[in-house]
């Protein structure tokens, strides 16, 4: 893909690993700001250093999105 997405922000689920982990560093590389949600903090907070260090934001939260509570 190639796309212009600098100062726009995406909110990507599952984006500790797998797919949703390959979705936010692809929108991270063409200048997003990744908010990433997944049930393992550590997962997350290693994801969200990768992104950080393609010199974009990254903010993780730990929330489980199939559970209403």
């Amino acid at each position: 893909m190639d796309f212009e997405l600098t100062g726009k922000t995406a909110f990507v689920t599952g984006g500790s690993r797998g797919i949703g982990r390959a979705i936010a560093l692809t929108l991270a590389k063409q200048g997003a700001n990744i908010a990433l949600c997944g049930r393992t903090m550590e997962s997350l907070e290693a994801t969200a250093a990768d992104i950080r260090a393609l010199g974009v934001e990254a903010w993780p939260f730990q929330a489980d999105v199939s559970k209403l509570e």
